[in-house]
């Protein structure tokens, strides 16, 4: 098959189909990974074909306020929608949405009769089992918690709403609210496979049919990428050292975060390793290496902690690695996995970014590295991960789709 995977936002958002992309490509069929510009050399690296969408996520990460999430992910949806429509130029048998595609994605699939499927990162389908992964908060109990989540996809619906008008518009398909399209692709029992572990969250029991869990698509690396030298001998020097990295979040903030950074790692008297990401980490000296991006999967397991922001996919390869977490959530999702971990045991209690300081991280630090027990739930965590094989599950599901339903 042709089949085109549709995935838009921040590295954490558009990595993970990587691996998704090269395990469906092993299996014979031509894959393409359409996202923004910003990623076109990880599409490639991974031996994947790149079509460009047309918006740039960058600059737009680092927000944390109320309201201004909302209308800065409007402009970039309707930025997205427009040109959407070229990436099934070439011809696709299948279409593939992410979270944030999909709701574009359902209109391209109608008006070109292309097969389509979710492949999610996130669940975004209400549930009695916690309340909406956008609000990070707890539970409310299962009546309100799926209210709480109908709720939240009537606001998604609202950020999509221009985006979808001008898209129909432009395929010359009849007028559909973003509500009554995410409702009639409901009734359908539309297909979404979620790339997430049920170490994390197990499937809810009151989850529609089609909805599923195969487990985490695993960012492409080569089998011959090795660590930086610097970094090798870094690792090689001593301890085992902290990561600490904040990916897309937070840009502008390198100064603070470093200084709290390096402080925290010396009260706890720990080496560490910070990743610069957008927010620009960096220091100099012997305790403390800054390094660019390099795979997780090779790098985590060599660490006795890690300090990040709780992306999903962050969070995944934490536990992967069986090395503990402490969680500073910045916005969006991240308050969501942040609990997971905690309530894995294999992470401290979060530490929610606005109130940071030195003194919290070391604090935290100090717990996570000398208590056994995060170490031992992160492993434990990593033997449920090793046997799940996210992409291979995801391979079957999408062929048994297209044999029976297609």
């Amino acid at each position: 098959m042709r089949i085109l995977i549709a995935a838009a936002g921040s590295c954490g958002d558009v990595a993970p189909y990587t691996g998704l992309g090269t395990e469906l490509r092993r299996a014979g069929n031509e894959v393409a990974l359409a996202t923004t510009e910003t990623f076109a050399p990880l599409v490639r690296d991974a031996g994947l074909e790149f079509r460009s969408l047309p918006a740039d996520p960058r600059g737009r990460d680092g927000v944390t306020g109320k309201r201004e999430p909302m209308r800065t992910a409007a402009a970039f949806i309707t930025e997205l929608g427009q040109g959407f429509a070229d990436t099934l130029a070439d011809g696709t048998d299948l279409l593939l949405l992410s979270t944030t595609t999909a709701p574009l994605g359902w209109h391209l699939a109608e008006a070109t009769g292309t097969p389509s499927a979710g492949v999610y990162l996130q669940p975004t389908a209400p549930t009695g089992d916690f309340p909406p992964v956008v609000t990070g908060s707890r539970s409310l109990g299962r009546p309100a918690n799926r209210m709480a989540g109908r709720f939240a996809l009537r606001m998604a619906d609202r950020v999509y709403e221009q985006a979808a008008a001008k898209l129909r518009h432009r395929l010359q398909s009849p007028p559909v609210s973003a509500s009554a399209m995410r409702r009639r692709q409901e009734r359908a029992n539309w297909p979404v496979l979620h790339g997430f572990s049920t170490a994390l969250v197990p499937r809810p029991s009151d989850w529609r049919p089609g909805l599923e869990v195969v487990g985490n698509w695993w960012p492409h690396h080569g089998a011959s990428e090795r660590l930086p030298t610097d970094l090798e001998d870094f690792l090689r020097a001593g301890p085992r050292p902290v990561f600490i990295g904040f990916g897309s979040m937070a840009a502008g903030d390198g100064e603070r975060l470093s200084d709290i950074a390096v402080r925290a790692l010396r009260r706890a008297g720990l080496r560490g390793i910070l990743q610069a990401g957008s927010a620009g980490l960096a220091t100099d000296g012997d305790d403390v290496l800054t390094i660019g991006d390099v795979p997780h999967a090779l790098l985590f397991p060599r660490l006795a902690a890690v300090v990040h922001h709780a992306g999903a996919g962050t969070s995944a390869a934490a536990v992967r690695a069986g090395v503990p977490a402490v969680p500073v959530p910045v916005t969006a999702d991240q308050p969501f996995w942040a609990g997971r971990l905690a309530a894995l045991g294999a992470a401290t209690d979060p530490i929610p970014f606005r109130t940071l300081t030195a003194e919290r991280l070391a604090d935290s630090l100090a717990q996570v590295v000398k208590r056994h027990a995060y170490t031992r739930a992160a492993t434990r965590g990593a033997r449920h991960m090793a046997v799940e094989d996210g992409a291979g599950q995801a391979l079957k599901a999408i062929q048994q789709l297209v044999r029976f339903n297609y």
